[in-house]
């Protein structure tokens, strides 16, 4: 049976997925992105971090059935720990008490694609974060490039598992209507019925400099709509399935989220 670092567990999340869930936040990130609200997940070994096995988390998760829908595993990042995200999934399916529980996963969207065969089997949903369109932003607000992100939106799109793509937007950093457009485009290219979430930054727990990075106004977060529902050159404009714009998140701090999404909104 395989092992995985945890770095903490919310047994009741709202900000996870959909419905009331039980977030799994794994230890280690192959990402050091600038705006991480819980850098403190991004080393592949944490003192903090617990080991568990996909048993031990079972009997976690049997604890909280009476109150959630679904198991969603995080990070960190959840794919560099497959193994385990498939034991244990695969024992959430199987099991009496939990077969009835949606299993979710919020990545980077980095892995490759004997890692997407692996979790498809048993994954419900999987939603991924997209820092930026442009490649040379997106490495240098992540240290990485976006090839393989935009690979796995396409893909596991097409397998009918993508539940939702998330967008970080920061005023100023990664929000230029040039690159907004350009998401939009890309996005309605793979899929016109793509769910699309609108995350609006803050800078609670994030490092220097991101924690000096400002945050959107109501009248900023009302242009991002606008311009991610634009047409292109007079055209008509696009039906984006857009989520709430209730600011949410695609990387919170595990302890400090619990109760309020507008608490968690960071990278």
């Amino acid at each position: 049976m395989s092992q995985a670092l945890v770095a903490d567990v919310i047994q009741f999340s709202w900000v996870d997925g959909p419905g009331n869930r039980f977030a799994l936040f794994l230890q280690g990130c192959n990402f050091d992105c600038k705006g991480c609200h819980n850098p403190q997940t991004i080393p592949l070994e944490s003192i903090h971090a617990r080991t568990v096995t996909p048993e031990s988390m079972l009997d976690e998760i049997k604890r909280a059935v009476p109150h959630i829908s679904g198991v969603t595993v995080s990070g960190g990042e959840a794919t560099l720990q497959p193994r385990f995200v498939y034991e244990l999934f695969a024992a959430i399916k199987a099991d009496p008490v939990t077969r009835l529980l949606t299993t979710f996963i919020d990545t980077n969207g980095s892995a490759e694609n004997d890692v997407w065969e692996l979790l498809l089997p048993v994954t419900d949903g999987f939603m991924i974060d997209l820092k930026a369109f442009s490649d040379t932003l997106h490495i240098e607000l992540t240290g990485k490039s976006n090839v393989a992100v935009l690979h796995a939106i396409r893909y596991l799109s097409r397998a009918g598992k993508l539940y939702e793509t998330r967008l970080m937007l920061a005023p100023g950093i990664n929000d230029s209507d040039e690159e907004l457009r350009s998401i939009a485009a890309w996005l309605l290219s793979v899929d016109p019925a793509m769910r699309i979430k609108v995350n609006h930054f803050h800078a609670h727990g994030t490092r220097h400099p991101a924690s000096e990075w400002p945050e959107a106004d109501d009248e900023r977060k009302a242009h991002y709509a606008t311009v991610l529902r634009s047409p292109p050159s007079g055209g008509t404009p696009r039906r984006l399935p857009m989520a709430s714009s209730i600011p949410t998140t695609f990387r919170r701090s595990p302890r400090s989220c619990a109760r309020s999404p507008s608490d968690c909104s960071g990278w």
